[in-house]
């Protein structure tokens, strides 16, 4: 099922929970939002739901407008965070639930349960009670459970934020899984970017109520249209720094320190960004700056050092083998395709970041 917002509103009092969303979500397509908290994400979820009635704005499924349609009406699943189980009920009972308020009969609604409890790979575990099951098959309950009345739209609010890291890993496989066996048009709202990336046909990228950003997770993240999306994406974070113009068509970092910059841009400041990834030791002919190495730090398999550059810090990821110590002076090098550069002031893009090539600068230059 196609869903289309149309300009939705939300305000509580004098705060705009969403403001003005309009998007078009495409039949079958696993859509996540993301962002920070108190960014309007759950917000939209709700409206979705028909469990909040927008401010003003339009929501439509396919060709029916249903704004004002109640939640029951809408034909939708939702899992929740909680996963919300009836503690006394076993699995199988806990996935017909929703059949028995639609009066289904007895025997179909048996045959229905064990087949989604079957899709959701917990066929064997249909006769225990929640409290006997482990995080991550009482999620998988709560899946079926949402999916047994054959829902047009599938609504997951942050439903992996209570399961350790190993478990979030399976989970969100199974999830982009079993929406995609089924088919189904899906949200999934959540604050982690690794998920919303790593599941997603398309990311919705929200601040304060505004969407920010609306593209698949690739593009996202190397094409970023303002700062905040640039720098809400990204572990480690990417780097920014301001530069200054200072004849000839050179820039400086706080007055002080040369930064060797292959595009010319034309105002006066301009600030840009640098993914650690990115960056790599270089020599000093194609190094566009040098700092002093005040921390080194071995995570898995990269190496993260901090380089301090005339009282900014940089991060880059490096080549693991590389013989550098702190208080040694680094050149840093990159592509100039992997630059990103944003007004100084508005965070609005003004170009560059166009990084396409799969392998990092880190294994180039090793």
């Amino acid at each position: 099922m196609e869903i289309h917002l149309n300009k939705l509103t939300m305000q509580f009092n004098d705060i705009k929970a969403v403001n003005k969303l309009s998007t078009t979500i495409r039949d079958g397509e696993l859509v996540s939002l993301l962002g920070p908290s108190g960014c309007g994400k759950s917000t939209t979820l709700m409206l979705l739901a028909g469990l909040y009635k927008p401010t003003s704005g339009k929501i439509y499924f396919g060709d029916k407008d249903v704004t004002k349609l109640e939640a029951e009406n809408r034909e939708i699943g939702m899992v929740f965070q909680n996963y919300a189980l009836y503690p006394h009920l076993s699995v199988l009972k806990n996935i017909m639930f929703p059949l028995r308020m639609q009066k289904v009969p007895k025997k179909e609604s048996k045959k229905l349960a064990q087949e989604m409890a079957e899709l959701v790979q917990i066929g064997h575990l249909v006769d225990r009670k929640p409290a006997q099951l482990s995080g991550g098959q009482q999620q998988r309950v709560a899946i079926a459970r949402a999916l047994v009345k054959k829902p047009k739209l599938l609504l997951l609010d942050e439903p992996l934020s209570n399961l350790d890291a190993k478990l979030r890993l399976e989970m969100r496989e199974e999830i982009r899984r079993i929406q995609q066996e089924i088919g189904i048009t899906a949200i999934f709202v959540t604050h982690d970017q690794e998920e919303a990336l790593s599941i997603s046909d398309r990311v919705m990228l929200m601040n304060k109520g505004v969407l920010q950003q609306d593209s698949p997770p690739q593009e996202m993240y190397k094409t970023p249209v303002n700062q905040f999306a640039a720098g809400f994406l990204g572990n480690p974070p990417i780097n920014f720094v301001t530069l200054a113009k200072s004849g000839n068509d050179k820039y400086l970092l706080n007055e002080l320190a040369p930064f060797r910059l292959p595009n010319v841009i034309e105002e006066d400041k301009v600030q840009i960004g640098l993914r650690p990834e990115n960056l790599y030791i270089s020599d000093e002919a194609e190094a566009i700056c040098t700092g002093k190495v005040i921390h080194i730090e071995t995570i898995g398999r990269d190496t993260l050092i901090k380089v301090e550059i005339a009282g900014e810090t940089l991060r880059a990821l490096i080549d693991p083998s590389l013989q550098i110590n702190i208080g040694d002076y680094c050149h840093l090098g990159i592509e100039e395709e992997c630059i990103h550069y944003f007004h100084p002031e508005t965070g609005v893009r003004l170009g560059g970041g166009d990084c396409h090539d799969d392998q990092t600068n880190m294994e180039k230059h090793a």
